[in-house]
């Protein structure tokens, strides 16, 4: 295991290291810029030593970039663990009963349901939940993180979790219309990775089922229910943890569409904003802190996997 970490963890420096040569080429992208007028790798170094210091350069207006990154980020971090949390809630029993009863009708409806799901484009399946859920029927907000009425003060970036740390005599309610506000793009931004994972555990457990020891339960007396949960959950779920890991970081990019769409103040529109105003320097901040985080989510499920399941790490080295 712990060769396997060194491996990965270098791995994860080498792309970092390539990452930051393209926040540096972003930077280098306006010639008004003093870096614009280095040399490449002498410049690259000192862009090392102020991303390892946390400078990410001076707004247009000459604030630091970190602050307003540190602002944007969380909100989009709330809102992609809330979805992730409702991908695997809903795509890990869901696939599970499709493996289990694979070539039956309930497996049949559940991959077509999947598949439309996928198929769905994010931002049509937005507009119809907010006209139905929003405009006709007025159970939800339309956009925004929560009311104007309310005023949340920023401590950890989370609403949520500044609002139970919130002192105003409003707060029960201030939670109630944070939770509203969030429920919609979570749902949307939730779809196309709870597909991936109903096809994921779907996969791995119909594999599960034809192992020999299913067969010796199943000659044993034990129910359905007692198979799935003594034998299949314990030896599907493990090997697929690394690729959920990656439908986490896929859900980053998602992310910037559904906070345009839902005016959600995170950094993908945020982003959005910053190409719109070829503001470089905010957009290699947004590029860095995305990247490096996506990096880190995917470092942290590989070894997560690989230390659940020993058998990744065999692979692993008899890849290599």
């Amino acid at each position: 295991m712990f060769i396997y970490t060194i491996r990965r963890l270098n791995l994860f420096i080498i792309t970092l290291a390539i990452l930051t040569m393209i926040g540096f080429s972003i930077l280098r992208l306006d010639q008004t810029s003093l870096w614009s007028n280095q040399p490449f790798w002498s410049g690259w170094l000192i862009y090392i030593e102020n991303l390892l210091a946390g400078n990410l350069g001076l707004n247009q207006d000459g604030s630091p970039i970190l602050q307003e990154v540190l602002t944007v980020f969380p909100a989009t971090l709330e809102l992609c663990f809330f979805a992730f949390g409702l991908s695997l809630i809903i795509g890990i029993p869901l696939g599970t009963l499709a493996g289990v009863r694979q070539g039956r009708p309930i497996d049949t409806i559940i991959s077509s349901l999947a598949l439309v799901g996928y198929s769905i484009p994010l931002f049509w399946l937005a507009m119809l939940l907010i006209l139905l859920f929003s405009l006709n029927l007025g159970w939800l907000p339309v956009a925004g993180r929560y009311s104007l009425l309310y005023e949340i003060q920023h401590v950890t970036g989370f609403a949520i979790i500044d609002v139970l740390l919130s002192e105003k005599p409003y707060r029960a309610e201030a939670l109630i219309d944070v939770i509203h506000h969030l429920i919609l793009p979570t749902l949307v931004l939730a779809t196309a990775p709870t597909t991936e994972v109903i096809r994921l555990t779907r996969a791995s457990v119909a594999e599960v089922m034809t192992q020999n020891y299913i067969k010796v339960a199943h000659t044993k007396g034990l129910s359905t229910f007692e198979i799935i949960i003594r034998h299949v959950r314990k030896n599907a779920i493990p090997p697929i943890i690394p690729k959920l890991g990656m439908q986490f970081s896929t859900m980053m990019t998602f992310a910037m569409l559904t906070e345009s769409i839902f005016n959600w103040p995170g950094i993908g529109r945020w982003l959005l904003d910053a190409i719109s105003d070829q503001n470089y320097v905010a957009i290699q901040a947004g590029v860095i802190t995305v990247a490096s985080f996506t990096l880190i989510a995917n470092i942290f499920s590989d070894l997560t996997g690989a230390a659940i399941n020993p058998l990744v790490r065999k692979e692993w080295y008899a890849i290599k």
